[in-house]
């Protein structure tokens, strides 16, 4: 437990874990009943890390997993429903924890889409927070609402809460076409290619998170990088502020802001949006 995972700060693996423990009430909502991927890091940030799908032959019996085909294989995906699960996990050196977009009871059909916003190399803070508000703008203009969060690292990610109908195909062209509308706003500072050598120096629309068995990372996770940035739910009044910077929300001092602010992401759980209007525009596009 006193191993170090970020040298820089000297936090260690029980740091962590307390962490965890002390976010899961408000964490374990965004993964319940969902396959999960994990990112391990045995030496911490500054080691080796690898990605994890697949439940290891040695995990105890009681933890609640799902079996999904894959093209290759069949992969035993892990679910996050309880603190024990939680806790095991990091024991396992998981630092990041990145759910699916559906729950098992109806795995085509994802509960949110999202628009993840990526800034290229050179782009400052305030571009991607420019770009987050014209998706605001676009959102309304299809009667939807969006709730922005940090990555953790270097962008935002506006998550749509959507009923549970649509399937991945349907959200990922319903974020798409919500994606052009936003490029066609500002193309001097978006972009939808592909190709990263292509990007230049703007903010990527990346509206391809929404495929199926794609993942991002939760809510209230914690990135391995420098400060142990925490990716944190914003109001739009933060956002359009421009006051906030991802490194602003770390493992220590993101339970203060919950006890201040309660958990600003909740609609994503709660409201089931939809998007016919959406769809009604791709029909003619």
């Amino acid at each position: 437990m006193e191993k170090v995972f970020w040298p820089t700060e000297g936090y260690t693996k029980y740091d962590l874990l307390s962490f965890y423990i002390e976010i899961s009430p408000y964490l374990l909502p965004y993964l319940k009943n969902r396959p999960c991927n994990f990112q391990r890091f045995p030496d911490g940030i500054a080691g080796k890390s690898f990605y994890q799908k697949n439940v290891p032959s040695f995990a105890p019996s009681w933890l609640q997993t799902v079996s999904i085909a894959s093209e290759e294989r069949e992969i035993n995906y892990i679910m996050v429903n309880n603190l024990e699960t939680l806790v095991y996990l990091v024991n396992l050196a998981c630092i990041e924890i990145h759910p699916w977009h559906s729950r098992v009871e109806s795995l085509e059909n994802p509960t949110w889409g999202i628009v993840d916003l990526d800034p290229q190399a050179g782009v400052s803070f305030d571009m991607v927070i420019e770009t987050a508000c014209y998706v605001k703008e676009v959102l309304a203009e299809f009667g939807l609402q969006g709730y922005p969060k940090t990555s953790g690292a270097t962008g935002l990610q506006i998550y749509i809460p959507l009923q549970p109908l649509y399937s991945y195909e349907q959200v990922r062209d319903i974020v798409g076409l919500i994606c052009g509308r936003v490029h066609a706003k500002a193309p001097k500072i978006t972009t939808m290619e592909r190709l990263i050598k292509n990007r230049g120096k703007t903010v990527y629309l990346d509206y391809l998170q929404n495929l199926w068995g794609k993942t991002i990372n939760a809510p209230y996770t914690v990135r391995p990088v420098p400060g142990a940035h925490v990716s944190t739910p914003l109001t739009w009044q933060e956002v359009e502020e421009g006051n906030v910077r991802p490194a602003d929300f770390t493992i220590k001092n993101i339970g203060a802001r919950l006890q201040a602010k309660g958990d600003l992401f909740l609609p994503v759980l709660t409201e089931q949006q939809s998007a016919e209007a959406v769809l009604a525009a791709l029909e003619f596009s």
